[in-house]
């Protein structure tokens, strides 16, 4: 009886269950802002390190004769192919569990005083799926990250040793903690948010932590360096729907364009609406941030631009450009600028998810190559571009997929 509950609780654990993500602010002092910083900037090394090394491995595999001779297996033979390049994998290393094994060699002086094991792979598991894209045919190469861009979050596996987060009991105070390198960060908590008082209920699986610019060093919450600090809480269970978001029974029938969406649902009306069009004052105030960080860059290095305001020719020498603390501080607002577009567009699309799920739960939208509007509009479209389809063609397109 013992080695069947044993085995039963074996299966329970490893069956996937829903997951959902809470952020918390976390109140950080100047000298648990310094030790973070130096925390992250050994993750940013070991994950460089990893990187590199699985990298090593990958370009080594390819180079493999046996390589060839599994590409050009008939891939009506999964199951042949499939044993081929596992057998490549294991043979060079380039399995997770290899990578977990090797980021032990790495962790080693400093670094290993910084990063606990469990945090080590995490970071070689992130480099698998990084380079395993690269592999795969999904991304061209890695990208590394250079002191200046830094490292912006870590994750740890499981919340009961490294970086965790405990939350108190209402009987001592209902406050939570993340608890990382004998540091204790306070999180602000608002008990009376639905949102907040909801996640809190359900089993962490595991904490994030992040690190997010402020607008300036002088911001409210900002260290020294002008960043801020979250945590992000993985937690087992479904998000809260607030009751006003409302989820119909029904169809509807939706036609994406590069900035419009068309609805046709099965009972109502039909719209065609642009995208985020809310968002157009900012961008406004953005392309003028550009010109100006443009024209300081002009003033301060006159050398590298022609009589006609054109970038001299210079060869593979790298260029070297002068930045004023007025052009930083332009570039700090411009910075800030994106990033409060960015969670003003996620809001926006999130409220627009709600309005299409108010009009029916069954959506019918038709195949779609976004690769190819990226390659002919952009990554981001102007909300003021026009679509090219008339609204009526749309809506009529649309209702052809509904019926």
């Amino acid at each position: 009886m013992k080695r069947q509950a044993a085995n039963t609780h074996t299966q329970t654990t490893t069956i996937r269950t829903p997951t959902f993500l809470l952020g918390l602010p976390l109140v950080v002092n100047q000298g648990q802002s310094k030790r973070l910083r130096a925390h992250l900037e050994a993750a940013r090394q070991l994950s460089n390190a990893i990187l590199s090394l699985g990298q090593q491995r990958l370009r080594r595999m390819r180079a493999d004769p046996a390589w060839q001779e599994a590409r050009s297996l008939s891939r009506t033979h999964k199951a042949e192919r499939a044993a081929a390049f596992s057998a490549l994998r294991t043979a060079h290393g380039f399995t997770e569990a290899a990578l977990h094994q090797a980021v032990k060699g790495l962790r080693v002086g400093w670094i290993a005083e910084h990063i606990e094991a469990v945090l080590a792979q995490t970071l070689a598991s992130r480099a698998y799926r990084t380079l395993n894209r690269v592999c795969l045919g999904n991304a061209r190469r890695v990208r590394f990250k250079s002191r200046g861009r830094g490292f912006s979050s870590i994750e740890n596996k499981r919340n009961d040793t490294g970086l965790r987060f405990v939350l108190q009991p209402p009987e001592k105070g209902n406050a939570g903690f993340l608890l990382w390198n004998g540091d204790r960060l306070p999180a602000l908590i608002n008990w009376q948010d639905e949102v907040v008082a909801h996640g809190l209920r359900h089993r962490i699986k595991y904490a994030r932590l992040i690190q997010r610019p402020a607008s300036s060093k002088r911001a409210a919450g900002a260290d020294a360096e002008g960043n801020r600090y979250c945590v992000q809480l993985v937690l087992e269970g479904i998000p809260h729907r607030k009751p006003k978001h409302t989820v119909r029974q029904g169809i509807v029938g939706a036609d994406l364009g590069p900035s419009t969406l068309a609805l046709v649902p099965q009972e109502g009306e039909a719209s065609l609406q642009v995208f985020c069009a809310e968002l157009a004052p900012d961008e406004r105030a953005i392309r003028r941030l550009q010109r100006q960080m443009d024209r300081q860059r002009r003033a301060g290095n006159p050398e590298h631009y022609d009589e006609k305001g054109r970038i001299r020719k210079q060869g593979t020498k790298k260029r070297q450009w002068k930045q004023s603390k007025r052009s930083l501080a332009t570039r700090r607002r411009k910075a800030s600028k994106e990033r409060k577009l960015a969670a003003h567009r996620k809001s926006l699309h999130g409220r627009k998810v709600h309005e299409v799920l108010a009009l029916g739960k069954t959506i019918i939208l038709e195949k779609i190559s976004y690769k190819a509007w990226q390659k002919q509009f952009g990554k981001v479209r102007s909300v003021s571009s026009k679509s090219r389809r008339s609204r009526d063609d749309e809506l009529a397109n649309t209702r052809q997929l509904v019926a």
